[in-house]
């Protein structure tokens, strides 16, 4: 919240004020992003890194056209979900051998897609290894393909955890080689690895114990490969802080490990290049969602800001995508920011149901009807991973600013 600028008052986006950038986007609700917060983002993730260690946007995050085309050219490469976010990285202008396809159940019109595009396909499955046999033979064209790795161990820490144990993402560990030998009958291109532990971690220490693992792992399984290993992504992972109780992530250790990773992986597989995938930590802090109050009203001594926003826009902010126990985001009044007026409110929106829920008894600038409502920390995983269409309320805008 304190890393955009404040002007009389409010809040200010890309340079505006908050109540003149929503006259520009013309409605309420709406989500901003704004440009240079991705780019000093970008930035700071490159002071960290090691030089030749490829960064890549993983476009899940915050798919918006603008957004992806913004980021774009400030990496490496785009890590796509499904054949939609494909075209939307191809469109912004993406080199398709600097783009990777992962997901548990690609249809066959998509693996097609990936093939003709000439895009790399993380493969999560043995039925994908035949598939995309038959989809080369008939296209002429050898598929590009790595091994999406579920790995014999799991990211502590991690607020998602994406691997270890029984995951529906990747191949089990013990299986690869299995795997590998399929695609070196199938005469297909393979390039390498991907393994992706899980997400939003904010505990350095442990990401760079996952790194040093998910290596040893990649080393172990490179042994059964059918042509030099070229690419080695080991994700992310790295998170934000949503909450008062957690801290910025501390990139030191990291950094640390990445460079003993790199080396250790040069001298092993001189071939291979490192790749990260970063997506939240890129984009997450950079947007907002804002929202208008519509109404204020008591219920047994509870003052409720209603608003023309909620959880069909916002479902984590709401606490319904991923909380197990509900936490407020930051959130603040964003047209009376440093008001000495405050007061317990709770933030809810117009639908019909008690967990539409923004802001649950927080402290904020006493509110009236048509003040603007800000939520923090709404980059990633907003408007693309909400239920919009609940309620048949109107669709949210996005504006890059």
């Amino acid at each position: 919240m304190d890393r955009f600028e404040v002007n009389n008052g409010e809040l200010c986006l890309g340079g505006l004020p908050l109540s003149q950038l929503a006259e520009r986007v013309g409605q309420t609700p709406f989500y901003a992003y704004e440009r240079q917060h991705m780019a000093r983002r970008v930035a700071a993730v490159r002071a960290a890194l090691p030089v030749g260690v490829g960064l890549h946007y993983a476009v899940k995050a915050n798919p918006m056209a603008a957004v992806v085309g913004f980021v774009r050219p400030l990496v490496d490469g785009l890590d796509v979900a499904s054949a939609g976010e494909m075209k939307v990285a191809l469109d912004a202008g993406a080199d398709p051998r600097q783009v990777s396809f992962a997901g548990p159940g690609k249809r066959e019109a998509e693996l097609r897609q990936a093939v003709a595009a000439g895009v790399l396909v993380n493969l999560e499955s043995m039925r994908e290894v035949g598939l995309l046999a038959q989809v080369s033979s008939q296209l002429g064209l050898p598929a590009r393909v790595a091994v999406r790795v579920n790995p014999d161990f799991e990211l502590r820490g991690a607020g998602m955890r994406m691997g270890g144990g029984a995951k529906p993402f990747g191949v089990d560990a013990e299986r690869v080689p299995a795997v590998l030998q399929a695609v070196g009958q199938a005469g297909l291109a393979f390039e390498g690895f991907h393994v992706y532990a899980g997400s939003q971690n904010l505990q350095g220490a442990r990401i760079a114990e996952a790194l040093h693992q998910s290596l040893e792992l990649v080393l172990r399984l490179a042994e059964h490969v059918p042509a030099p290993v070229r690419h080695v992504n080991l994700g992310g992972g790295w998170g934000i802080p949503y909450f008062p109780t957690e801290s910025a992530l501390d990139l030191g250790p990291v950094s640390v490990a990445l460079l003993a990773v790199q080396a250790r992986l040069a001298q092993r597989l001189p071939s291979a290049r490192l790749v990260l995938e970063l997506g939240r930590y890129l984009v997450g802090e950079a947007g907002v969602y804002v929202a208008r109050v519509l109404d204020r009203k008591t219920s047994h001594g509870q003052v409720f800001l209603v608003t023309d926003g909620g959880l069909h826009h916002h479902l984590a902010a709401s606490g319904n995508f991923g909380q197990v126990i509900r936490r407020n985001y930051p959130v603040a009044i964003g047209n009376r920011m440093g008001a000495p007026d405050r007061e317990t409110v709770t933030v809810v929106g117009p639908l019909c149901t008690p967990l539409d829920v923004l802001a649950e008894r927080m402290e904020l600038a006493q509110a009236q009807p048509g003040d603007l409502v800000v939520v923090f920390q709404s980059g990633a995983y907003g408007a693309s991973a909400s239920p919009q269409a609940f309620l048949g309320h109107p669709a949210c805008p996005e504006v890059l600013v």
